[in-house]
């Protein structure tokens, strides 16, 4: 026998529907069962812009560094910080 799905509600704005969902369980909503996988492409992660003081003869290394291999130093400084959390 099929489970009877509860009618999704509108929202105003997506923190109300972040608030629902916090309190509410999606299988009474939507049967997952019929889900199917999709993929996004052109998603781009959310970046945050911060400030990072370094001293210069750091920075002047990191600019060499990545003059080359011919790549942007803050996309370098990126990598180097993504490599690091992945050796931990």
């Amino acid at each position: 026998m099929k489970k009877q799905l509860k009618t999704l509600p509108k929202f105003a704005s997506e923190s109300e529907e972040s608030a629902f969902w916090a309190k509410h369980d999606s299988t009474e909503y939507m049967d997952w069962t019929k889900a199917q996988k999709i993929s996004l492409p052109n998603l781009k992660p959310t970046t945050k812009t911060i400030s990072l003081r370094l001293p210069q003869h750091l920075l002047d290394s990191i600019k060499t560094a990545a003059n080359a291999r011919d790549v942007p130093y803050q996309s370098l400084i990126k990598v180097w910080l993504q490599e690091k959390l992945h050796l931990q």
